[in-house]
């Protein structure tokens, strides 16, 4: 794909990986579509990114299906193209299963995954129109292609992120649509704004009244996603990487190569039939998740 004068819609545009692949597209001369719901920040971006290329601002809340879609609706009636959809918006939610409400349920899937649905059923048809396709990279995660203890609802919508966007594109084959290229980012532990969900959350999804966000477990959840996030990769390598990848067509974008050996004994145990083994997960080195080399 050539940059240059393309169209790029980015969710979550305001904070962490969002940011860094707008700056990133902005640095390619791209014109850019920049969705968040936090519009202090999301203008600050804007503000920063229109020095060097064209924005459009977009304050939109991506679990409202007809939010996303106006977006859409918005960046096509400004520019009369979607070249690059990213689909970046998401939060974090910790906590076993037996404790975490399911309003939390709720607020993940439609942050991580609903959102990246609703943009999906709108954007690839515009681009099965366009001579030249487009690209589409949903932001998932290493939590896409192996499990740990303590975020069952952060793997669910991950795995389902891995997972639809590889149907997606076996659709898109079996219909002859190989000018839209699906790729999907897996990074491991990146300092990102992940920590800070709990900022973002909509009054829809908030009840703190529920004595679950007072617990033990919910300031647990908390401290582990400051612990992890603070000693990862610094997030200015990360819009070269995603940008390396989309030039090289890679289906999968990863930061860090370390993993390789988790996600590929995570395989060997399924198709073996075997239960995954806490103790066996322990042994893995505390690097795997920091190590950017395979």
């Amino acid at each position: 794909m050539e940059f240059e004068g393309k169209v790029a819609l980015i969710t979550g545009a305001a904070h962490g990986f969002g940011e860094a692949i707008a700056t990133q597209a902005a640095a390619q001369k791209m014109k850019l579509a920049l969705l968040d719901q936090d519009q202090e920040a999301l203008g600050q971006v804007v503000k920063k990114l229109k020095q060097s290329t064209d924005v459009l601002e977009i304050v939109a809340d991506v679990t409202e299906e007809e939010q996303v879609y106006a977006a859409v609706d918005k960046t096509m009636t400004a520019y009369g193209q979607i070249d690059l959809l990213v689909n970046d918006a998401g939060v974090a939610v910790p906590g076993p299963i037996w404790e975490l409400p399911t309003r939390d349920w709720e607020w993940i899937l439609h942050a991580d995954l609903m959102s990246q649905v609703y943009a999906l059923r709108k954007v690839i048809p515009i681009m099965m129109k366009q001579e030249n396709g487009g690209d589409i990279l949903n932001v998932a995660s290493a939590a896409g292609l192996l499990t740990a203890p303590g975020m069952p609802a952060y793997y669910a919508t991950k795995f389902a992120v891995v997972g639809m966007t590889e149907a997606v594109a076996y659709d898109l084959q079996a219909v002859k649509q190989d000018k839209i290229r699906m790729h999907v980012f897996t990074p491991a532990f990146v300092q990102t704004n992940l920590m800070h969900s709990e900022e973002y959350r909509p009054d829809k999804y908030r009840d703190e009244s529920d004595p679950y966000y007072q617990s033990e477990s919910f300031k647990l959840g908390q401290k582990m996603a400051v612990d992890d996030l603070t000693a990862g990769l610094p997030i200015d390598s990360v819009g070269a990487t995603i940008f390396d990848g989309l030039k090289n067509n890679d289906f999968y974008i990863l930061t860090h190569k370390g993993i390789a050996p988790m996600a590929i004994n995570r395989v060997k145990d399924a198709v073996e039939g075997r239960a995954p083994s806490l103790t066996k997960l322990m042994t893995y080195p505390d690097k795997t998740h920091t190590d950017t080399s395979l």
